[in-house]
C-alpha cells in the first residue's frame, strides 16, 4: 500500500512538474494530495460500514439487553462518535500520515486529561447514567423515593434524571445521587404491598375484629385478591392490641396508594363502630398531692 502510494504520488509529481512546477515542491504536492485522496477514500469507507453494519450491531444488541427507547438515543451517539473518532485515526494510518497521527495522540490524550479533571462530575453522572440504564433500579413512570425526596420519574439521560414531586415540582437530580444512595421503589414489579395496624382493646374479639379487616380489604376495588390479603396480630401495647393487616395494591401511583388506603381504613374503622369494637388511644393517671409551703415563701 505505501509502495502504491508513493509510486502514485511521484508519477503526479513528474506530471506537475511536467507543467512547470518547482521539482521539490512538484514532490511535496503530488504526494501530499495522493495521501490525502487515501485519507478521504478510507474514510468514507469506514464510514459506510459504521452505517450498515455497526449501527445496526448496535441497535440489536441494546434490544437484545431490553433497553428502553430513551436510553438506546443517547447510547447509540456515543458509540457512533467513538466510532467515528477510531475511523478518523484509521484513515489517517492508512494514509501513510503516521507523525501526524502520534501528534494527534499526544494532543488528545492531553486534552482528554484536562478536560477529565474539569469535568469529574460530568463524567461521574455520566457513569452513573450508564448504571442506570444496564441495571434498572427504577425506569420512567416509577415511583422512588432517596433521602428526604419522593417523586415520579419523568425522564432519564445519561447526566440527570428528572423527578416530579408530589407537590408538582420538578426535581433535576444527578444521577450520581441516584446510585451512591439508597434508593427505595416501592412499586418495583407493579404492585405495591400495603401495611396498617389497627388498634382494638383487650376486651374486644380478635377474631371479629381480623374478619373485618379481611371482609373490608377483599370488598376494595383497589386491593389485589392475588396475594390474598392477611392479618397478624403484632404487637401488645399498652392500651391496644395491635393487628397488622398486609395488602396488595396493583399498578398504583402515589395518588392510588394514599386514596386506597384512606377508604380501607376509613371502611375498617365504621366497621368496627358499628360491631363495637373500640380503637383505644393511651391515657395517664396523674396521682399525688399538693403540698402548701409556709413562711417567707408563702407570704410574697
Amino acid at each position: 500500500m505505501i509502495v502504491a502510494q508513493n509510486g502514485a504520488g511521484a508519477w503526479l509529481g513528474d506530471v506537475f512538474e511536467s507543467i512547470g512546477v518547482p521539482a521539490e515542491m512538484a514532490q511535496s504536492a503530488g504526494e501530499a494530495i495522493v495521501g490525502a485522496a487515501i485519507f478521504v477514500l478510507a474514510f468514507l469507507l469506514l464510514y459506510v460500514i459504521g452505517k450498515r453494519f455497526i449501527l445496526p450491531l448496535t441497535d440489536r444488541t441494546m434490544d437484545s439487553r431490553g433497553l428502553d427507547r430513551h436510553a438506546k438515543s443517547p447510547i447509540g451517539k456515543v458509540v457512533w462518535i467513538v466510532y467515528l473518532f477510531v475511523g478518523v485515526t484509521i484513515a489517517f494510518g492508512v494514509a501513510g500520515y503516521g507523525n501526524f497521527l502520534t501528534s494527534l495522540a499526544t494532543i488528545a490524550a492531553a486534552a482528554t486529561l484536562a478536560i477529565g479533571f474539569a469535568m469529574q462530575d460530568v463524567l461521574k453522572n455520566f457513569v452513573a447514567g450508564v448504571f442506570i440504564f444496564t441495571e434498572k433500579p427504577f425506569k420512567i413512570g416509577d415511583w422512588i423515593e432517596w433521602d428526604d425526596n419522593s417523586g415520579v420519574v419523568e425522564d432519564i439521560s445519561l447526566r440527570v434524571s428528572r423527578v416530579r414531586t408530589f407537590d408538582n415540582e420538578l426535581l433535576t437530580v444527578p444521577n450520581s445521587q441516584l446510585t451512591d444512595n439508597v434508593v427505595k421503589n416501592p412499586v418495583n414489579g407493579n404492585k405495591l404491598r400495603l401495611k396498617f395496624v389497627f388498634g382494638i382493646g383487650y376486651d374486644d374479639d380478635i377474631d371479629v375484629a381480623t374478619d373485618i379487616i379481611l371482609e373490608e380489604a377483599r370488598a376494595h376495588p383497589g386491593i389485589m385478591d392475588n396475594p390474598e390479603p392477611s392479618v397478624r396480630l403484632t404487637e401488645l401495647g399498652d392500651s391496644s392490641v395491635g393487628l397488622q393487616s398486609r395488602v396488595w395494591i396493583a399498578d398504583p401511583s402515589r395518588a392510588d396508594f394514599v386514596k386506597t388506603r384512606a377508604e380501607y381504613v376509613k371502611a375498617v374503622k365504621e366497621r368496627f363502630d358499628a360491631e363495637g369494637i373500640d380503637i383505644p388511644y393511651p391515657h395517664r393517671t396523674l396521682t399525688g398531692g399538693i403540698e402548701v409551703a409556709e413562711g417567707p415563701v408563702a407570704e410574697r
